[in-house]
C-alpha cells in the first residue's frame, strides 16, 4: 500500500466516477483503475462495486474512508514536522550554560530567539564548563556557553563576552568603600574561590594572580557556583575575586570593587561541534553573534 493509492481511493470515493476522479487527479482513467485494484489487493477486500449503474463504495470501502483520511493526515503532519525540523523551526535545542550567563545577556538572547522560533523547544541545562565540555563531546548538548580557553578539536567557538575580575567584599569590610583596590590590599584575607574541580582554569588563574602580587592566598572555601561564592562573602566568611557580571546579581551584603593592574579576563565562549548540520543550531549561533552579550569591558 502506498500513499498514492490512498489519495486515489479517496478521490474516487468522493466522485464515485472514474472519469471525473481521474480528471481531478490529472491522470488518465486506466492508471486510476490499476491503482485501485492494487489497493484492494493490498487491503484484501473489495472497496468499490462497479456495474452499469456506476461506482459505489462497499461496506469495506465505507469503513476504509476514515482510516485512509487519518493515514494521509498523519503522513502530511510528519512531512511538515520533518521540514520544520530541517528548517530549524521545530524540534529541540539543548543549551548548556554556567550560572554567570544569566547576567551576561543570555536570557535576552533566548527570549528573542524564542519569538522567531516559537515551535522550537529550548532546553536549558546549568552546568559547569567542565561538565558542558563532557556533554558536548558526547552529544548530550547542542551548544554550550563555557568559561575556558580549552576548545577541543572538532569544535567551533565564538567569544561572546570578556570581562575583568573584581574584588567581592562584605559590606562591613574596611575596604568596602574604596574606589578601587590593588591585590596587595587583600593580603592575608580568607579567600573564597570557585572549586578547582568545577572550573580548574579560573581556580588556578585566581591563585596565580595573587601569587604574582606577592602573597600566597589562604583559600578557606571552595564552592561549585560563583553565586555561592558571592553568597558566602555576603555572610562575612571571606573575600573573593569574581567576574564583573555578578554585580548584576544585586545580592545584599556585598560590594564589588574594581581591581588595579589585574590582567585576568573572564571570557565566555559559545561552543558547538563543527560536524553538527542542524539548522536550529546555525540560527541560534547567528542570534548569539547579533545579540550583543554583555558585559564586555575593553
Amino acid at each position: 500500500m502506498e500513499f498514492r493509492h490512498l489519495r486515489y481511493f479517496l478521490m474516487l470515493a468522493e466522485e464515485l466516477h472514474f472519469g471525473r476522479a481521474a480528471q481531478r487527479l490529472s491522470i488518465s482513467q486506466p492508471p486510476l483503475s490499476l491503482n485501485i485494484q492494487q489497493l484492494e489487493a493490498s487491503v484484501g477486500a473489495q472497496l468499490f462495486n462497479r456495474n452499469s449503474r456506476g461506482v459505489q463504495l462497499t461496506a469495506a470501502g465505507l469503513a476504509f474512508v476514515p482510516a485512509a483520511k487519518a493515514l494521509l493526515a498523519q503522513a502530511g503532519a510528519a512531512a511538515r514536522q520533518a521540514r520544520e525540523v530541517a528548517q530549524g523551526q521545530e524540534g529541540q535545542l539543548l543549551i548548556g550554560f554556567a550560572g554567570t550567563m544569566l547576567y551576561c545577556g543570555l536570557p535576552q538572547i533566548l527570549s528573542q530567539f524564542q519569538i522567531s522560533h516559537p515551535r522550537l523547544k529550548l532546553v536549558l541545562r546549568e552546568l559547569s564548563s567542565t561538565e558542558q565540555l563532557s556533554d558536548l563531546l558526547r552529544e548530550r548538548l547542542d551548544v554550550g556557553f563555557v568559561h575556558t580557553p580549552r576548545v577541543p578539536p572538532g569544535f567551533e567557538n565564538l567569544l561572546v563576552a570578556s570581562q575583568p575580575l573584581v574584588a567581592c567584599l562584605p559590606v562591613s569590610h574596611p575596604l568596602a568603600t574604596a574606589p578601587q583596590l590593588g591585590l596587595e590590599a587583600l593580603r592575608g584575607q580568607d579567600l573564597v574561590v570557585v572549586s578547582r574541580a568545577v572550573s580548574p582554569d579560573y581556580h588556578e588563574r585566581i591563585l596565580r594572580v595573587c601569587e604574582q602580587a606577592g602573597w600566597l592566598p589562604q583559600v578557606v572555601h571552595e564552592l561549585r557556583h560563583w553565586l555561592s561564592v558571592v553568597s558566602l562573602v555576603s555572610q562575612g566568611l571571606g573575600v573573593a575575586l569574581v567576574p564583573q557580571a555578578l554585580q548584576q546579581s544585586a545580592m545584599a551584603g556585598v560590594v564589588f570593587v574594581p581591581l588595579q593592574e589585574v590582567d585576568v579576563r573572564y571570557d565566555t565562549r559559545c561552543l558547538w561541534r563543527s560536524d553538527r548540520d542542524q539548522a536550529a543550531l546555525k540560527d541560534f549561533v547567528q542570534a548569539v553573534q547579533g545579540g550583543g552579550m554583555q558585559p564586555t569591558d575593553n
